[in-house]
């Protein structure tokens, strides 16, 4: 069984040691990797694998988190600070509406999807496995929409409630470092030219 209170105490011991080092960090993307880096070993029911039906057969055990940025022309999201994406998708624009990062975009809420078989508007944009648990949370500040914070598993129901909950304080951290380093003001020197689009599950347009 889960150890609840011992997760929470990792929780906040993880938000201790991120703001430590996020505030000595050189740039936005470099502060967000904190965070990215943190919740997959941390987020989730380690367990979840052993129980019969959560894993499907071939597939090996796999959690990735990334920021979906919201462009300056609020146009896509881009995929800033991935952890266990592969490398050309660092930097991909996903088309604004796209899937249940475009719902978060529109409806500013988050969603936590324990089984991702369980709802058929899901899409695939993430390539390094098909998330079968999947926590999405919008990020704000002031009111305005930033991007949203992800974190996925290829483990169906690896997460709960309680890491739903841990999400939202991460996303209010990552808010905050977000806009400390300047974040909005990097977005608008990028080419975004330069940058792969995806607008559905199919291969990305080249650079």
């Amino acid at each position: 069984m889960r150890d609840v209170n011992t997760f929470r105490e990792n929780v906040l011991l993880a938000i201790e040691r991120i703001t430590g080092d996020a505030a000595i960090d050189s740039g936005p993307e470099q502060a967000l990797w904190r965070v990215t880096r943190t919740l997959p070993s941390l987020m989730g029911d380690s367990a979840a694998a052993a129980i019969p039906g959560n894993l499907a057969p071939g597939v090996i055990p796999a959690s990735a988190s990334t920021m979906f940025m919201l462009t300056p022309d609020q146009k896509h999201h881009l995929i800033v600070a991935p952890v266990n994406f592969p490398p050309e998708q660092h930097y991909e624009k996903v088309v604004i509406t796209l899937g249940h990062p475009g719902h978060v975009a529109s409806t500013r809420r988050g969603f936590l999807l324990r089984d991702t078989s369980h709802h058929e508007s899901f899409v695939k944009i993430l390539q390094t496995f098909r998330g079968a648990s999947a926590m999405l949370v919008p990020m704000s500040w002031k009111n305005t929409y930033l991007g949203t914070l992800i974190c996925a598993s290829s483990v169906r129901n690896t997460f709960s409630e309680i890491d739903m909950s841990a999400m939202h304080a991460f996303a209010g951290l990552t808010a905050a470092l977000w806009i400390g380093h300047g974040g909005p003001a990097w977005l608008k020197t990028l080419d975004y030219s330069r940058f792969p689009e995806r607008t559905d599950e199919s291969a990305p347009s080249p650079r």
